[in-house]
Parts: C-alpha cells; structure tokens; sequence
C-alpha cells in the first residue's frame, strides 16, 4: 500500500539550534535508510507560511501498523505531528503500465481532483468522457506531466483522484488540467511543491 503523509514539525521553544541541527542529521540519515528499504518513495515541501515546518511524502508499507512503525522510527517524530491519507491504485496510474516519465526538470505539482458528474448525465457520455480521459491521461505519461495516480481511500468510484504532475510552471500545469475531458466536472485542488533535501529521488 501507498500514503501520503502531510508532516509537521514544532520545535519546543528554548531548544538549542544545535540539538535541532543534530535531529535534523539524524532525520536525513533515516530518511534514507527507509528509502533504501523501499519504504520513503519521496519527500517534498509544500508552500509554508512564515515559521512553517511542513513535509509532505510517500510512503509504502503493508499496512498501517507497518507504516507507523517507520514514522515512529524518524528522529523528528520526537516533534511532529502526521496526517495520514490511504492511497489506493488507479486504473489510469502510469506506474501500472510500467512508464517512466521524462526525468528533464520540471516544478511538481500535488492534485486533487474531485469528479461529480451532474444528475441525469447519460450513461453513455459519462463512459465516453472517462474513455477519453483515460487515453488523454496516457498521453500526459507519455510526455512526462502525468507521473502518479491514486484514487483516495473511502472513494471505491475512483471519484475523488491524487495525481502527481510535472509542468514546467503553474501557467503550463493549469492549461494541462483545464484541457482534460473531465475538467467541466471536476473541483481541482492543487499544489505545488519544492524539492526536499532528503527526497530520494534526487539522491545519489
């Protein structure tokens, strides 16, 4: 199973800058070893507000068990508090088909979609839509915008969707969105995010 874990960190007042420096070396250290144990996939850094020490990642494990127990591990738990989302596997995730997006750099973008199809749309619209956006998700792999897909937990309709996207800038990743065949029924929520130091994915 995959999940996305919203991390927050507040450092007690009166703590000595060394001891959090000394935390934070322990934090990166273990960041990779449950990166090399397959169980960090990435590390970001949402938009913060002054003072703000947040970390969005992905994690995988078996269960929720599991998964706390490699949170519990992490030196900074000793100051954080975690929100935990359930991801569930999409039919339209390019990882399912095995593609590997285009590595050139590009800004990130966290998106969630929610899909509410209006009342007395015909059966047959709402399959055309979702067969076009299905290839149109295909596509957007193909050329690097598309990298992950989840439907979240608690929406077996795969109604409400957490995409992970590449764009060159949010001009760029809001035109890719709004050009979507689901877009006229979507609510979009998304944002975007910074590199993290311990990021595997930008480990040697």
């Amino acid at each position: 199973m995959e999940f996305l874990v919203a991390m927050t960190t507040h450092v007690p007042d009166g703590t000595a800058q060394a001891a959090v420096e000394q935390v934070r070396a322990r934090e990166a250290a273990r960041s990779g070893e449950l990166a090399r144990d397959g169980q960090l996939l990435r590390l970001w850094r949402p938009p913060l507000k002054p003072g703000e020490w947040r970390t969005l990642g992905l994690f995988a494990a078996a269960d929720d068990d599991s998964l706390e127990e490699g949170l519990a591990s992490m030196p900074l738990r000793v100051w954080r508090s975690d929100e935990v989302t359930p991801l569930s596997p999409h039919p339209n995730d390019p990882a399912l088909a095995g593609m590997t997006p285009h590595q050139r750099p590009r800004s990130e973008f966290l998106i969630t979609m929610t899909i509410t199809v209006p009342e007395g749309t015909p059966a047959h619209v709402v399959d055309d839509t979702l067969s076009r956006e299905a290839q149109r998700a295909h596509e957007l792999a193909a050329h690097g915008h598309l990298v992950r897909l989840w439907a979240l937990a608690g929406s077996p309709d795969r109604r409400r969707i957490l995409g992970l996207w590449r764009a060159d800038d949010a001009a760029e990743m809001a035109a890719i969105v709004e050009a979507l065949p689901l877009y006229a029924w979507m609510t979009v929520e998304s944002t975007p995010l910074t590199e993290h130091p311990n990021d595997p994915a930008h480990q040697s």
